[in-house]
């Protein structure tokens, strides 16, 4: 398997995680998005859409992040990174969708960029935005974690939802963000940075880290 991603994409280190959790091997391929490598001819050739993370796996191409961790689990299903009922996966893909459509879209470098470059924000307007959208949304979070949450997200075995909430929280802290108002959130976050498969795949492990 390759896996096209860039160190500090938040979707790409999601799959990351993903694939650590599965103990499976890939080829690390960089694609540097503060570089605009994303759209040069030569990434163009492997993704029409321009996007990481792009996942090859022989023939296969799979793009968008929660579609290739949910292709990892099916064609490799031990150890599961969805609950077995059919209720508990739709609460898990909920939850992931909450930080991965409501969250991270408003704030992903694309919309960053435009903010400054077209709309004429300045830095200081750009951080407000961004930690705003984060802080209300993590708080949704909270509120959901604060129900159904064990020692991770779902459950006392790391998951689908953990995927998606650390390279989340690793965004916030980046950017400052507020979190002392999400504690079953960080709860969960230092649960799963004990873990090799989260910590090991922090990006500034990542060979192509700066």
């Amino acid at each position: 398997m390759e896996l096209y991603n860039y160190f500090r994409s938040a979707a790409s280190y999601r799959v990351r995680i993903a694939l650590a959790l599965k103990g499976l091997a890939y080829d690390y391929k960089p694609v540097h998005l503060a570089r605009s490598e994303q759209m040069g001819e030569s990434y163009a050739a492997v993704s029409a859409t321009r996007l990481v993370p792009l996942l090859r796996d022989g023939e296969a191409s799979v793009h968008q992040s929660l579609a290739i961790i949910e292709y990892l689990d099916e064609t490799h299903p031990e150890p599961p990174l969805l609950p077995a009922d059919p209720l508990g996966r739709a609460q898990a893909r909920a939850l992931a969708l909450d930080m991965a459509c409501e969250i991270h879209p408003l704030n992903n470098l694309r919309v960053l960029r435009y903010l400054v470059k077209d709309l004429g924000l300045s830095e200081e307007d750009k951080t407000r935005w961004y930690r705003h959208w984060t802080e209300t949304g993590l708080a949704t979070v909270e509120r959901q974690l604060q129900v159904q949450a064990g020692r991770f997200s779902m459950g006392d075995t790391p998951g689908l939802v953990d995927c998606v909430l650390v390279p989340q929280i690793f965004n916030a802290q980046r950017f400052q963000c507020r979190l002392d108002h999400v504690p079953q959130v960080m709860k969960v976050f230092d649960a799963c940075m004990a873990l090799p498969a989260f910590s090991e795949t922090h990006p500034a492990r990542c060979p192509d880290a700066e």
